[in-house]
């Protein structure tokens, strides 16, 4: 009975990694296609057909392509970006989180109301008018503006985000502190945002995204093209006669790496922030 049970243990423990051996191949092939593609050929991708495995040879005709464009202006600029729109969204959310979870004062509701109705609102609804209260403020051709833009629009997700992680800490540990004569800010610095990490991990990951991911303000309100960021440097090598697919997929592999580290990153504290629990007595 012992060695049938041995045996049932070995059995499941292999069919547990063939099964995360199969998802991890899964997740990964996209990454090795993109690559695949940027490193084949036109007469393999227009003619006899793209080749599994990769075209190692033609690495240097890759590079060549991608020292053509400003790519990695482009990523410095969504880095810029993404890092801007998720420190003031996160700094920003916080303050408004723990005003609605802590506070009492009048309106309190409708103010959640009024920040949680904007997400009903398509951003290309308030481009035009958007557009209007850049030129007044200066913000064309200006990433700051940019960051501003995709903070308005994600401020809300990450207030309620850590609103909702604040409302499950216990109001005694900030009695505690404020019989200690310890500052308002410095209880949301050091044992608030602590507490309630894998939210802050969770909200940042939803700014980061959103400034990644930024296109549509980005091409409406930044012309040069040194400051485009990497989404609308990629959709500029789209021609009417000519769409070159390696360096496309090239550079959209080199644009993917950043947020996909990014991830891994904070995923990691989400896993180890909600494996040591909450709170801790």
């Amino acid at each position: 009975m012992t060695m049938l049970r041995s045996v049932a243990r070995t059995g499941w423990s292999a069919l547990r990694y063939i099964a995360v051996t199969v998802m991890v191949i899964m997740a990964g092939f996209p990454l090795y296609w993109m690559l695949n593609t940027a490193l084949a050929s036109d007469d393999d991708l227009y003619g006899s057909g793209q080749k599994f495995l990769l075209q190692l040879q033609n690495f240097p005709n890759l590079l060549e392509k991608l020292g053509e464009v400003e790519l990695g202006t482009w990523v410095s600029n969504s880095v810029l970006i993404a890092f801007g729109t998720t420190l003031l969204a996160l700094t920003l959310g916080s303050l408004a989180g723990y005003a609605l979870s802590r506070f009492r004062f009048r309106g309190k509701g409708f103010t959640g109301f009024l920040m949680f109705s904007t997400q009903v609102l398509p951003e290309a609804l308030i481009l035009v008018p958007l557009y209007t209260v850049f030129i007044k403020l200066g913000l064309l051709n200006n990433l700051g503006g940019l960051v501003l833009a995709d903070t308005a629009f994600v401020l809300p997700v990450t207030a309620f985000v850590l609103k909702g992680a604040m409302d499950k800490i216990p109001y005694e540990l900030e009695e505690s502190a404020m019989i200690d004569k310890c500052p308002r800010l410095s209880i949301l610095t050091m044992i608030v945002l602590p507490i309630i990490a894998p939210s802050v991990a969770a909200a940042a990951v939803v700014a980061f995204f959103a400034g990644w991911n930024e296109y549509l303000f980005a091409a409406t309100f930044v012309s040069d093209r040194e400051l485009w960021p990497a989404s609308v440097g990629l959709a500029s090598f789209i021609g009417q006669n000519e769409t070159p697919m390696s360096a496309i997929m090239g550079s959209a592999l080199v644009f993917a790496i950043p947020a996909i580290t990014f991830f891994l990153l904070v995923q990691r504290r989400i896993i180890a922030g909600i494996a040591s629990g909450a709170v801790k007595g």
